[in-house]
């Protein structure tokens, strides 16, 4: 489940930075590294969506700092 967690986790900042630079530059990250592949950019955008909620649910189980365990 570590494998797991720590690829929802990279996921998730990747989708965040890319919104970020979105924001910042008017620059989309996804598009520019898988544009030209048919269907790979919604495949990623889904990828980021799903780990995210996976991070939402088992995020204070797995971080120390939220953990209810001392």
């Amino acid at each position: 489940m570590k494998i797991l967690h720590m690829a929802t986790f990279l996921l998730v900042v990747v989708g965040a930075l890319n919104w970020g630079l979105i924001g910042l530059f008017d620059f989309n990250l996804v598009t520019a590294l898988v544009g030209s592949i048919s269907g790979a950019e919604q495949i990623v955008y889904t990828l980021v969506g799903v780990s995210a909620v996976y991070e939402l649910f088992t995020h204070p189980k797995s971080c120390m700092t939220c953990s209810t365990k001392k």
